[in-house]
């Protein structure tokens, strides 16, 4: 009972940091579906990584609020609706809601098969900028949840080196934790320009962060 009762006070406390966080109601009020379009919005802003006319990757992608706002940033008027310069490919091993010029993908990124799709959409065209929000489901056991987020760090960084244009850039979430120096050292060994990122929308008391990687190396 006692466990019950600490996970309700838990819950309630969550709901309420939520419902009166200032992202959260910026998005209610600007469109987006999750207050996480702010992280990328920093990140952008601070790095100047997207401009229209380019082709982006969107990986683990649902609910759909950094494609939201990059296909504002490739709309001539940052509408979320209309004209669209460039070209956006999300993915996700969940659906997501479709966005209009958004060109959704739902499948494991860890398999052969999604990738094979993937590269199709692609058409032999180099990639801009890839962001990734993709985070595996956390056991609390330390050791197995460092694997499991190097693991996808990893293969982002992979696809970065194989379909991303040599100065485009790569954005990671990744964890303060044990998996965060060697993925360091990882973007340090494959990009010319690395930045670590904990944007203002990130909450002070998750271990998330960011890691843009700009340039890849020869």
């Amino acid at each position: 009972m006692k466990v019950k009762t600490k996970s309700k006070k838990v819950n309630k406390s969550w709901l309420n940091d939520h419902v009166n966080d200032t992202y959260v109601k910026l998005a209610q009020k600007e469109g987006f579906r999750a207050r996480a379009a702010y992280k990328l919005k920093e990140i952008d802003e601070t790095l100047g990584l997207i401009h229209p006319g380019q082709l982006l990757v969107d990986l683990g992608s649902t609910p759909g609020a950094w494609s939201q706002y990059m296909r504002r940033r490739l709309s001539p008027n940052g509408a979320a609706t209309g004209t669209l310069n460039g070209t956006i490919i999300a993915l996700d091993i969940l659906p997501m809601e479709p966005i209009e010029g958004v060109q959704f993908l739902q499948g494991d990124f860890r398999e052969d098969a999604l990738l094979d799709q993937l590269k199709t959409a692609l058409a032999g065209r180099q990639v801009d900028v890839v962001v990734s929000d993709m985070a595996p489901n956390l056991s609390g056991i330390s050791s197995a949840d460092a694997a499991r987020i190097t693991l996808l760090v990893e293969l982002a960084v992979d696809f970065a080196k194989t379909h991303m244009k040599p100065e485009g850039a790569l954005v990671v979430k990744l964890f303060h934790g044990g998996s965060y120096d060697p993925l360091v050292r990882l973007f340090k060994d494959t990009f010319k320009v690395v930045k670590p990122v904990k944007p203002k929308a990130s909450r002070d008391k998750s271990s998330e962060t960011f890691l843009v990687g700009i340039g890849l190396k020869p």
